[in-house]
């Protein structure tokens, strides 16, 4: 497989720097080729703004529309180099591994900023399928891919269990799971955590080194997360879940089918006898 491993920490010394060496190596020893896109080290720009679409506005006059300006600069090739070069990097891989300290629950700005500025509009969501329907949450420009978070949090792990004060680690990282991934078509894997990484002793990192390991040569084994897909039967035309799914329920939680759900038959589907399918799964 072909690995891209985002980097997004100030110091290449750090806890997390000496886990990337590990899980490189690690990918190495697979046969795996990988590609490292290390932000800080990269001085990448985590700005949006209107240099990176070269006098590309949008929308017809001379305001900047962000996401109309993205897609045309997209489909022009008129966006800068380094924006260009990591999407390149995202066509080539297979996996994508996004490494970061979670900071204020979310990544660093500078990794936030790289999600902004290359997962652009016509190239990563915004896109149509045959029936004209956006293509998002399961589908999107980075469909037939994987996608890897690891990442690092001060707390003890008790904090982010289910009934943590913090919130489950897996809810927690729900915007990038499910409204990143997910929404541009990446199969979302379960998040790989490393608790207490402020107190993190040698035998520590051991443990959580030895782990990244096992979870590398999972790669393309690993069941992801089972996020429901938006044009399936599970949701109305209005993007409401139906009342069948997790009766009861509300929350981030019901965007996940459970095991226990049986396929459900989508009306466009009973019209050609096509029969039942899994739940989640898109109509085609």
């Amino acid at each position: 497989m072909k690995i891209l491993w985002v980097f997004a920490h100030p110091e290449r010394r750090s806890l997390n720097g000496s886990l990337m060496d590990e899980g490189l190596a690690q990918l190495e020893a697979l046969g795996h080729e990988y590609r490292v896109s290390d932000l800080y080290a990269m001085d990448f720009k985590p700005v949006v703004d209107a240099a990176d679409f070269r006098g590309v506005g949008g929308a017809g006059c001379d305001r900047l529309f962000v996401g109309d300006a993205q897609e045309r600069a997209y489909r022009e090739r008129r966006l800068g180099e380094d924006v260009r070069g990591e999407q390149e990097k995202i066509e080539w891989a297979d996996v994508l591994v996004c490494h970061f300290p979670l900071w204020w629950f979310g990544p660093p700005a500078i990794l936030k900023g790289w999600f902004d500025r290359v997962l652009v509009q016509g190239f990563a969501f915004g896109l149509k399928d045959a029936r004209g329907r956006t293509r998002r949450y399961g589908d999107g420009g980075l469909v037939g891919k994987r996608a890897l978070i690891v990442t690092s949090v001060g707390a003890r792990e008790s904090g982010f269990g289910a009934r943590g004060v913090h919130g489950e680690a897996e809810e927690v990282l729900f915007p990038l799971l499910h409204g990143t991934f997910w929404y541009t078509g990446a199969a979302a894997l379960p998040p790989f955590v490393v608790y207490g990484a402020d107190r993190a002793d040698d035998g520590v990192f051991a443990h959580y080194a030895a782990e990244l390991r096992k979870r590398l040569a999972e790669l393309g084994t690993a069941e992801p997360i089972a996020y429901r897909h938006e044009n399936s039967a599970d949701y109305d035309d209005d993007l409401v879940l139906d009342p069948e799914c997790a009766p009861g329920r509300t929350g981030l939680g019901v965007h996940t089918a459970q095991p226990d759900e049986r396929g459900r038959l989508n009306p466009s589907e009973a019209k050609d006898g096509s029969g039942p399918r899994i739940p989640g799964r898109p109509v085609q």
